[in-house]
């Protein structure tokens, strides 16, 4: 059997492991425009300069020997042909396959403002050749401009704030972490920010910025007329699933690459994990997605079932926050608040059941909040304050970790 493995992610990394597991005898071929395995968690301290392309590395040593795998890397697939079961390489190399699996993962999106896209000093910020491509325009920047306050911009501002450079953030809502956070918690990251030196713009966007003879962007026009002066711009302004290599190949395609709950696309022993698949942008899923996808792979079955809700843990300045399923209020929610100097925990409830937390500074014993929020449970029949559930409030039922309340 002849596995082959699209992206050096951590979908298609965990797809690996779990193959071999499974395959001591099939051949396993991964291949990526990646050179470097890496944690795209973790680029902002290649930005900062607190770890090199190796520190970045969340493989164990030696992995590739380990569980026999030929990585091709520096190459990108550019057409899947699931009629002919190949892949035709930039390279000018066609492979065949008899498993496919797309974690390929997802592009940066450069709005179209201006020449935003076709500025040599305008990047994304997703992989570890765009941390690399950053720290070398940083050498000669002093000003730089993020648009987008969201993780991967904030991201990028903390690991440049080590490099002492003078940063303006830009967001269209009116917070920053907008997806994220609430007004209060989003507040203690600003003041932060701030504390160390970065200016925030809120409630606006860039509408105009026209590239100078070098071929660089040195100002943006913001929607209120406002001028940004800037040597480097950061976009941080959302990605898109990496889907070109799909167009002719027939393989069902909505913002992501469609799949069932085997991670199978529409095509025959094609299978996709990761942000390709535009399930979920955050590490653990796309781990469990990789996992998954590589054991039915070998012909087991196993099914992801990990829908339930949004997940970011938060960490800037020591200060971390926790936050999982939905955080925007909506109308018949109630909204359960606790407060003191070292915490500030939010929960929404609609119609019993918890809907999502928000816990910021103590985030100890969050795990019985994910566990009430992916399985609906009902919490309106307890006698007591809601912050005060714990595990002891429920009988397990069977031996398969299931509870329900004990009352």
């Amino acid at each position: 059997m002849k596995y082959v493995i699209v992206g050096a992610g951590v979908a298609g990394i965990q797809a690996a492991r779990a193959i071999r597991e499974q395959d001591q005898t099939g051949e396993i071929l991964m291949i990526s425009a990646d050179v470097h395995v890496h944690s795209r968690c973790m680029l902002h301290k290649f930005i900062s300069g607190e770890r090199d392309e190796a520190g970045l590395d969340f493989t164990e040593r030696d992995f590739f020997d380990k569980y026999r795998i030929n990585w091709k890397k520096g190459l990108r697939v550019t057409a899947v042909l699931p009629d002919k079961k190949e892949i035709r390489l930039d390279s000018g190399e066609t492979l065949s396959y008899d498993k496919l699996l797309l974690a390929n993962g997802a592009d940066s999106f450069i709005p179209p403002v201006g020449q935003l896209r076709e500025a040599s000093n305008v990047y994304g910020l997703r992989n570890l050749s765009d941390a690399q491509a950053i720290v070398k325009e940083a050498e000669t920047a002093k000003r730089v401009l993020v648009i987008g306050s969201g993780l991967v911009g904030l991201d990028a501002a903390y690991g440049l704030i080590e490099r002492g450079k003078k940063l303006t953030v830009v967001e269209m809502a009116d917070r920053i972490l907008p997806v994220q956070l609430d007004a209060h918690a989003a507040k203690a990251y600003e003041d932060l920010f701030e504390k160390a030196g970065v200016r925030f713009v809120l409630e606006r966007k860039a509408s105009e910025a026209v590239c100078q003879p070098d071929g660089k962007i040195h100002k943006v026009i913001l929607d209120n007329g406002e001028e940004i002066p800037c040597d480097l711009i950061i976009v941080a302004a959302g990605v898109r699933s990496s889907l070109a290599c799909l167009e002719s190949s027939g393989i069902d395609c909505q913002r992501g690459v469609t799949v069932d709950s085997c991670m199978r696309t529409s095509a025959a022993d094609v299978y996709a994990a990761g942000d390709v698949t535009a399930l979920s942008g955050i590490w653990p899923n796309a781990a469990d997605q990789g996992r998954i996808a590589g054991k039915n792979m070998c012909g087991l079955t196993a099914r992801y079932t990990d829908t339930y809700a949004i997940k970011n843990t938060i960490n800037f300045f020591g200060l971390v926050t926790l936050c999982v399923g939905r955080i925007q209020k909506e109308e018949g929610d109630q909204v359960y608040i606790r407060e003191d100097q070292r915490q500030y925990k939010r929960i929404l409830v609609k119609d019993g059941r918890v809907e999502g937390i928000l816990f910021q500074g103590n985030i100890a014993g969050a795990g019985i909040w994910q566990y009430l929020i992916k399985n609906q449970i009902d919490v309106s029949g307890i006698d007591k304050d809601i912050f005060d559930i714990n595990y002891g409030d429920f009988y397990q039922v069977g031996d398969r970790g299931k509870y329900e309340w004990a009352v």
